[in-house]
């Protein structure tokens, strides 16, 4: 049997739990009483536990504020903007931030690295990555799915300017290539 307090253990580290560190900016704990944290469709844990109200009921006296994050970039914009005390990002977007100076510490790992992928419609002639050179790909930069972009194009003798990346969100890079905007997707399979 599976415990609410186990389901929120691994809510909260699913994929990759990040924070304020103290002392560089924002807070490494959240302000007495209240608690901010992001919820994500990538992270489909958070989204039950907010559903259930499971965090409000382990933790009462804490004002729980959730905040819809659209990926990984949206979690670490949150965290630099002080709106959320706790995020989920995938690793590669947490250590890029980290890089660039974000202030954040990594309290909790969970991996799948099967959740990226680069796909491209049903009909597309498209059959292998070097195909890509000179096409629209939506991915999320910042995120696990734009460094596989990155990596599979490496692979297959090119490079990021050799495709044009078509910033957009996970959900909206999935419906541009439905609607045929991009020729291929870099994003999230879940």
């Amino acid at each position: 049997m599976i415990h609410r307090r186990s389901l929120l253990t691994a809510a909260l580290l699913v994929p990759l739990v990040t924070a304020c560190v103290p002392g560089e900016s924002g807070t490494a704990t959240p302000a007495s009483g209240r608690l901010r944290l992001d919820y994500a469709y990538y992270n489909p844990l958070s989204l039950v536990i907010r559903q259930q109200r499971w965090l409000e009921d382990a933790l009462p006296g804490t004002e729980v504020t959730w905040v819809l994050s659209a990926g990984s970039n949206k979690a670490n914009e949150n965290l630099r903007g002080e709106t959320i005390d706790l995020g989920s990002t995938a690793g590669a977007a947490a250590l890029q931030a980290r890089a660039n100076g974000t202030p954040i510490k990594t309290v909790g790992i969970y991996t799948r690295p099967e959740w990226a992928a680069l796909v491209v419609a049903k009909d597309s002639p498209i059959t292998e990555v070097s195909g890509l050179k000179g096409k629209k790909v939506a991915a999320t930069k910042g995120t696990d799915p734009y460094f596989f972009l990155l990596q599979a194009l490496e692979e297959a003798g090119l490079d990021g300017t050799d495709v044009e990346v078509v910033n957009l969100q996970h959900a909206d890079g999935k419906t541009a290539l439905e609607r045929g905007d991009v020729d291929a997707w870099s994003g999230l399979t879940r």
